[in-house]
Protein backbone atom coordinates (compact mmCIF):
# COMPACT_ATOMS: atom_id res chain seq x y z
CA UNK A 1 0.00 0.00 0.00
CA UNK A 2 2.84 2.38 0.93
CA UNK A 3 4.61 1.63 -2.34
CA UNK A 4 1.45 2.48 -4.27
CA UNK A 5 1.05 5.81 -2.43
CA UNK A 6 4.72 6.67 -3.04
CA UNK A 7 4.34 5.84 -6.73
CA UNK A 8 1.24 8.07 -6.93
CA UNK A 9 3.11 10.91 -5.23
CA UNK A 10 6.05 10.48 -7.61
CA UNK A 11 3.71 10.53 -10.59
CA UNK A 12 1.97 13.68 -9.37
CA UNK A 13 5.34 15.33 -8.65
CA UNK A 14 6.63 14.38 -12.10
CA UNK A 15 3.54 15.81 -13.78
CA UNK A 16 3.91 19.01 -11.74
CA UNK A 17 7.57 19.38 -12.78
CA UNK A 18 6.72 18.70 -16.42
CA UNK A 19 3.96 21.31 -16.34
CA UNK A 20 6.31 23.79 -14.63
CA UNK A 21 9.07 23.39 -17.24
CA UNK A 22 6.65 23.50 -20.15
CA UNK A 23 5.07 26.67 -18.75
CA UNK A 24 8.48 28.29 -18.40
CA UNK A 25 9.44 27.20 -21.90
CA UNK A 26 6.26 28.75 -23.32
CA UNK A 27 6.88 31.94 -21.37
CA UNK A 28 10.44 32.20 -22.69
CA UNK A 29 9.17 31.61 -26.22
CA UNK A 30 6.55 34.32 -25.80
CA UNK A 31 9.15 36.73 -24.39
CA UNK A 32 11.50 35.99 -27.29
CA UNK A 33 8.76 36.62 -29.83
CA UNK A 34 7.96 39.94 -28.17
CA UNK A 35 11.63 40.92 -28.27
CA UNK A 36 11.98 39.77 -31.87
CA UNK A 37 9.10 41.95 -32.97
CA UNK A 38 10.77 45.05 -31.56
CA UNK A 39 14.07 44.79 -33.46
CA UNK A 40 13.65 47.40 -36.16
CA UNK A 41 16.57 48.89 -38.04
CA UNK A 42 16.06 52.32 -39.59
CA UNK A 43 18.70 53.47 -42.04
CA UNK A 44 18.62 57.11 -43.08
CA UNK A 45 20.61 57.22 -46.29
CA UNK A 46 21.27 59.10 -49.50
CA UNK A 47 21.37 56.96 -52.65
CA UNK A 48 24.47 58.77 -53.93
CA UNK A 49 26.36 58.18 -50.67
CA UNK A 50 29.19 55.57 -51.02
CA UNK A 51 29.15 54.85 -47.26
CA UNK A 52 25.42 54.10 -47.49
CA UNK A 53 26.03 51.69 -50.37
CA UNK A 54 28.79 50.00 -48.38
CA UNK A 55 26.58 49.61 -45.29
CA UNK A 56 23.74 48.21 -47.39
CA UNK A 57 25.97 45.66 -49.12
CA UNK A 58 28.13 44.59 -46.17
CA UNK A 59 25.60 44.76 -43.33
CA UNK A 60 21.97 44.85 -44.47
CA UNK A 61 22.35 42.22 -47.21
CA UNK A 62 24.21 39.93 -44.80
CA UNK A 63 21.42 40.31 -42.25
CA UNK A 64 18.91 39.37 -44.96
CA UNK A 65 20.96 36.22 -45.64
CA UNK A 66 21.58 35.34 -41.99
CA UNK A 67 19.25 32.50 -40.97
CA UNK A 68 19.36 33.63 -37.32
CA UNK A 69 18.50 37.27 -38.03
CA UNK A 70 16.54 37.57 -41.27
CA UNK A 71 13.16 36.84 -39.63
CA UNK A 72 13.95 38.97 -36.59
CA UNK A 73 15.36 42.23 -37.92
CA UNK A 74 12.97 44.48 -39.81
CA UNK A 75 14.90 46.80 -42.09
CA UNK A 76 13.55 50.20 -43.13
CA UNK A 77 15.24 52.44 -45.69
CA UNK A 78 14.43 56.11 -45.09
CA UNK A 79 15.49 58.35 -47.92
CA UNK A 80 17.64 61.31 -46.92
CA UNK A 81 18.83 62.67 -50.31
CA UNK A 82 21.79 65.02 -50.11
CA UNK A 83 21.71 66.13 -53.75
CA UNK A 84 19.42 66.27 -56.78
CA UNK A 85 20.64 62.94 -58.19
CA UNK A 86 19.83 61.19 -54.91
CA UNK A 87 16.44 62.91 -54.79
CA UNK A 88 15.56 61.68 -58.28
CA UNK A 89 16.73 58.16 -57.47
CA UNK A 90 14.57 58.27 -54.34
CA UNK A 91 11.58 59.28 -56.47
CA UNK A 92 12.13 56.26 -58.71
CA UNK A 93 12.40 54.03 -55.63
CA UNK A 94 9.16 55.45 -54.23
CA UNK A 95 7.38 54.56 -57.48
CA UNK A 96 8.10 50.87 -56.93
CA UNK A 97 5.08 49.74 -54.91
CA UNK A 98 6.00 46.08 -54.42
CA UNK A 99 8.05 45.88 -51.19
CA UNK A 100 10.19 42.92 -52.30
CA UNK A 101 10.90 44.51 -55.68
CA UNK A 102 11.60 47.76 -53.91
CA UNK A 103 14.34 46.19 -51.78
CA UNK A 104 15.85 44.59 -54.87
CA UNK A 105 15.71 47.93 -56.67
CA UNK A 106 17.35 49.67 -53.70
CA UNK A 107 20.12 47.06 -53.76
CA UNK A 108 20.53 47.49 -57.52
CA UNK A 109 20.76 51.29 -57.20
CA UNK A 110 23.53 50.88 -54.62
CA UNK A 111 25.35 48.22 -56.62
CA UNK A 112 25.31 50.40 -59.74
CA UNK A 113 25.88 53.66 -57.89
CA UNK A 114 29.16 54.47 -59.66
CA UNK A 115 27.52 54.02 -63.07
CA UNK A 116 24.32 56.07 -62.79
CA UNK A 117 25.89 58.90 -60.75
CA UNK A 118 28.69 59.51 -63.26
CA UNK A 119 26.64 61.55 -65.77
CA UNK A 120 27.75 65.01 -66.91
CA UNK A 121 24.54 66.61 -65.68
CA UNK A 122 21.18 65.72 -64.13
CA UNK A 123 19.69 64.85 -67.53
CA UNK A 124 22.41 62.24 -68.10
CA UNK A 125 21.82 60.87 -64.60
CA UNK A 126 18.05 60.67 -65.15
CA UNK A 127 18.61 58.79 -68.40
CA UNK A 128 20.89 56.34 -66.62
CA UNK A 129 18.26 55.83 -63.92
CA UNK A 130 15.58 55.13 -66.53
CA UNK A 131 17.73 52.49 -68.23
CA UNK A 132 18.79 51.00 -64.91
CA UNK A 133 15.33 50.38 -63.45
CA UNK A 134 13.43 49.25 -66.56
CA UNK A 135 14.08 45.62 -65.67
CA UNK A 136 12.04 46.09 -62.47
CA UNK A 137 8.83 46.48 -64.45
CA UNK A 138 8.80 50.28 -64.59
CA UNK A 139 8.25 51.72 -68.05
CA UNK A 140 10.05 54.79 -69.38
CA UNK A 141 6.84 56.82 -69.27
CA UNK A 142 6.10 55.85 -65.64
CA UNK A 143 9.67 56.67 -64.55
CA UNK A 144 9.59 60.03 -66.35
CA UNK A 145 6.28 60.75 -64.65
CA UNK A 146 7.87 59.96 -61.26
CA UNK A 147 10.82 62.23 -61.96
CA UNK A 148 8.47 65.13 -62.74
CA UNK A 149 6.12 64.46 -59.81
CA UNK A 150 6.27 67.59 -57.62
CA UNK A 151 3.98 66.14 -54.95
CA UNK A 152 6.24 63.11 -54.58
CA UNK A 153 9.25 65.43 -54.32
CA UNK A 154 7.56 67.43 -51.56
CA UNK A 155 6.68 64.22 -49.74
CA UNK A 156 10.31 63.05 -49.80
CA UNK A 157 11.67 66.44 -48.72
CA UNK A 158 9.11 66.61 -45.92
CA UNK A 159 10.40 63.26 -44.64
CA UNK A 160 13.91 64.70 -44.72
CA UNK A 161 12.87 67.70 -42.61
CA UNK A 162 10.99 65.49 -40.14
CA UNK A 163 13.94 63.11 -39.84
CA UNK A 164 16.33 66.00 -39.29
CA UNK A 165 14.07 67.38 -36.59
CA UNK A 166 13.31 64.10 -34.79
CA UNK A 167 16.55 62.15 -35.24
CA UNK A 168 19.09 64.99 -35.63
CA UNK A 169 20.58 63.56 -38.83
CA UNK A 170 23.98 65.10 -39.56
CA UNK A 171 25.42 62.57 -41.99
CA UNK A 172 24.49 59.45 -43.91
CA UNK A 173 24.07 56.69 -43.19
CA UNK A 174 22.55 57.29 -39.77
CA UNK A 175 21.30 54.06 -38.24
CA UNK A 176 18.83 53.44 -35.44
CA UNK A 177 18.19 50.08 -33.82
CA UNK A 178 14.72 50.44 -32.38
CA UNK A 179 14.92 53.92 -30.83
CA UNK A 180 18.65 53.90 -30.10
CA UNK A 181 21.20 55.43 -32.45
CA UNK A 182 23.86 52.97 -33.54
CA UNK A 183 27.29 54.49 -32.91
CA UNK A 184 29.45 51.44 -33.67
CA UNK A 185 31.54 50.53 -36.67
CA UNK A 186 29.75 49.98 -39.97
CA UNK A 187 30.67 46.34 -40.34
CA UNK A 188 28.61 43.18 -39.98
CA UNK A 189 30.45 41.73 -36.99
CA UNK A 190 29.97 44.79 -34.76
CA UNK A 191 26.43 45.43 -35.96
CA UNK A 192 25.37 41.83 -35.33
CA UNK A 193 26.76 42.03 -31.77
CA UNK A 194 24.63 45.12 -31.16
CA UNK A 195 21.54 43.31 -32.46
CA UNK A 196 22.22 40.24 -30.34
CA UNK A 197 22.26 42.36 -27.17
CA UNK A 198 18.49 42.66 -27.60
CA UNK A 199 17.86 38.90 -27.52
Amino acid sequence: MKIKIINNINTIFFIFLLFFFLSNCDQKTEDKIKIDQEIKVKVFSSLTCPHCANFHENVIIKIKNDSDLRNIVKFQHIGFPLDLAALNAEKVLECSKNQENRFELLTHLYNQQNNWTSGNDINDINESLIKLVKKFGLSRSSIEKCLKDEELEEKILEKVLNAQKEFKIKSTPTIYINKKKYEGKHNYKNFKKEIEKLF
